[in-house]
């Protein structure tokens, strides 16, 4: 009979907004396979670690995220046979996102904008893929759940909420209807007694996200 032990290891997908771009979270390789490419932080889940402990644990170790709020969950599982020319390794990836994250406590890990790494960049393994389907799942979920303020501070205005939306989509929407759509979708936002100038201009009211974990109406992407 074969050796038939597999590896298991987490890998991070962390998004955030940075002078208006969507970024990841990325490792830059400085040793073989793939020395010079990007890779997403990760590492191996170790023997006595359940999943969402291993994610969390490498979010500190290697996101260099330690103590940091972010929202945090399991994207999908990876395990075709050669995806890691080393050896056997099953992957399972995490989805995490929070507003403009802090630039990491490790050297080698740096925020790209998310255009540069799937358009140019070479990528180290399946990264590239599993970067592709976190960004994609962050765009369905902005359409059917609250999780655009996971992008925004805690009080935000709906012209900050809007910018994400348009940044995360890559499309411009129009102001007055995304207005109507969010005011009224419910359990979506809840309106504080604050106002800011922090946009420029009038004072705009401020919001905070409201108990909703699915919205009604959804949000749709613009078609195209």
């Amino acid at each position: 009979m074969t050796d038939a032990r597999v590896a298991v290891t987490v890998d991070l997908v962390v998004l955030t907004v940075r002078e208006h771009r969507l970024s990841a979270l990325v490792w830059r390789r400085d040793r073989p396979p793939y020395a010079g490419a990007w890779s997403l932080p990760g590492g191996f889940v170790q023997l006595d670690e359940d999943l969402p402990v291993a994610a969390q644990r490498l979010m500190a170790e290697r996101a260099g995220l330690a103590g940091v709020r972010v929202h945090l969950e399991q994207l999908a599982t990876y395990g075709y046979p050669d995806r890691d020319p080393r050896q056997r390794v099953v992957s399972v990836a995490y989805l995490g996102l929070a507003p403009d994250l802090p630039a990491s406590s490790r050297a080698q890990v740096l925020w790209e904008p998310v255009d540069d790494l799937t358009e140019r960049d070479k990528a180290a393994f399946d990264h590239r893929r599993i970067l592709l389907d976190g960004v994609e799942r962050a765009r369905a979920k902005l359409e059917y759940s609250p999780l655009a303020a996971a992008f925004c501070p805690p009080e935000f205005t709906v012209a900050e909420l809007r910018r994400v939306y348009e940044i995360v989509w890559g499309t411009p929407l129009d102001p007055r209807n995304f207005h109507r759509k969010v005011t009224n979708a419910e359990g979506f936002l809840v309106p504080t007694d604050r106002t800011t100038t922090r946009d420029g201009g009038r004072p705009a009211r401020l919001y905070r996200r409201g108990s909703a974990e699915s919205l009604h109406p959804p949000m749709m992407r613009p078609a195209g």
